[in-house]
């Protein structure tokens, strides 16, 4: 894709307030690839201006879910709450400047009005008495710094997802820049911060849209170059409504546990709102080529296990074996579980090939794995050891000389077991359950051959030699 000619510059700007949401990952991945698929830069900024609810820890789940991802920022991470000089500035600039002013009504006084607004059915729309009050009659009182936003005609929000929006200004109100305390407000230190940043696309929720049209007022009073706005929709449930704890894992960090691949997950997450053409499974090489704005729809996705499932099986297939081994042993490692051993690591490498059809999760490839994970003697589960009754072992027995005397490949395999059945009249389907039993201890695995290629000759006849005694 060519560059433009303007450098792109996209932001992720989360509140720790807890996790890395899956709806927030998808935003940080759109903004991700609209970047970085255009030689531009993706910046990261945490907004922990409330300071009760940020915590250093939700902040480190934010980091670590972008890590895991492989969605890489530039740059440092910047703290909303350590720019609050740089806002109050700004805010006094435009109060010199006569697009903001101050305003010295009281909370109390506010809440009077709104409430007889109420009672009378009218707009509870506040308007400052203080908009356009002399300074020289203003108290010697705390006071807020309110824009002082247009009264009349529009604001259009021209948005590359949802088209053209426009908002009368008469139902917009004079949105207070700066705290009695001298804090900034949210509103105010998002424009601040996106401007000082060179943020060109704010690509966001669409529950920001509304937002956009208020703070669209503070870069004009500043004479600020405005974004380009693109609003996606929210996730849904299944059933289409917004996503929430009783639709299920909402955290990154649970879907790693649960043990996605990372490319899957990716892929995932991007066709949740956005498509190109027919394609479903596509690489993150794929979607940083073909990613654009034009591509997101404007109806809420929704959110389906089974399509996450099917594409994650769709990479684990794809995916090349000594990179699903690493993918494996951080999955461990993140999820607390015991690390691989040399050995276990040299046999799950041997094994990955007849691991990854029809896996769907990492658990699922150990799970198959289990054969080559567990070392001698194999214990087996309920269901294997119903499988190695005395009918069951008399066969093994009969069947391992074959074994002893054939050559070592898939084929001289195949046969000589293939051999034995029809001599005794069997079909194989007979023998197979007994032999998977003895060498992985389960009834799910690889095939008996698979099984016997990766653990070798001398492994798969010692196996037999325990299962027979």
């Amino acid at each position: 894709m060519p560059h433009s000619p303007t450098p792109v510059v996209t932001r992720f700007a989360p509140s720790p307030t807890g996790f890395l949401h899956i709806g927030g990952a998808r935003t940080a991945l759109f903004n991700w690839l609209y970047a970085r698929g255009r030689g531009g830069r993706f910046l990261l900024r945490i907004e922990d201006t409330d300071r009760a609810r940020s915590t250093p820890e939700a902040t480190q789940a934010i980091l670590d879910g972008l890590a895991w991802l492989r969605l890489d920022h530039d740059g440092d991470v910047i703290s909303q709450f350590d720019r609050a000089p740089r806002h109050a500035e700004v805010a006094r600039q435009m109060l010199d400047a006569g697009s903001a002013y101050k305003c010295f009504s009281t909370q109390d006084e506010i809440a009077a009005f709104r409430d007889s607004a109420r009672a009378e059915g009218r707009s509870t729309l506040f308007r400052s008495p203080w908009r356009d009050a002399d300074p020289a009659t203003h108290p010697d009182l705390p006071f807020v710094i309110r824009l002082r936003a247009p009264l009349d005609g529009e604001t259009l929000v021209e948005d590359t997802v949802q088209g053209a929006v426009r908002f009368r200004n008469s139902e917009l109100d004079d949105m207070i820049l700066l705290r009695s305390d001298g804090t900034p407000t949210y509103m105010h230190a998002v424009v601040v911060d996106d401007h000082d940043m060179g943020v060109t696309h704010v690509i966001r929720g669409d529950d920001h849209l509304n937002n956009a049209a208020r703070q669209m007022q503070i870069y004009r009073a500043m004479g600020w170059q405005v974004p380009v706005w693109a609003h996606i929709p929210l996730i849904h449930g299944p059933d289409g409504k917004k996503l929430s704890k009783r639709h299920g894992a909402l955290g990154v960090e649970e879907y790693r546990a649960m043990g996605y691949p990372i490319e899957g997950m990716k892929n995932y997450l991007a066709r949740l709102g956005w498509s190109h053409g027919d394609d479903e499974v596509f690489t993150t090489e794929q979607a940083l080529d073909w990613f654009d704005l034009a591509g997101i729809g404007r109806a809420p996705a929704r959110f389906d296990f089974k399509k996450l499932e099917n594409v994650s099986g769709h990479h684990i297939a794809m995916a090349d074996d000594a990179a699903l081994l690493q993918e494996i042993e951080a999955f461990l490692a993140a999820t607390g579980a015991a690390p691989l051993t040399s050995a276990q690591h040299d046999g799950l490498g041997r094994a990955m090939y007849c691991l990854k059809d029809r896996a769907k999760t990492l658990p699922q490839i150990l799970e198959k794995a289990y054969f080559v994970l567990s070392g001698r003697p194999v214990e087996p589960d309920q269901k294997a050891a119903a499988a190695l009754d005395a009918v069951s072992r008399g066969i093994l027995r009969e069947l391992t000389p074959h074994l002893q005397t054939a050559r070592w490949s898939r084929s001289e395999l195949e046969d000589a077991a293939s051999e034995f059945a029809e001599a005794r009249e069997l079909k194989f389907g007979k023998i197979a359950p007994a032999l998977r039993a003895a060498l992985s201890g389960r009834t799910v695995s690889p095939s008996v051959f698979d099984m016997m290629l990766v653990l070798g000759r001398e492994e798969t006849l010692a196996r037999l030699a325990d299962a027979m005694d």
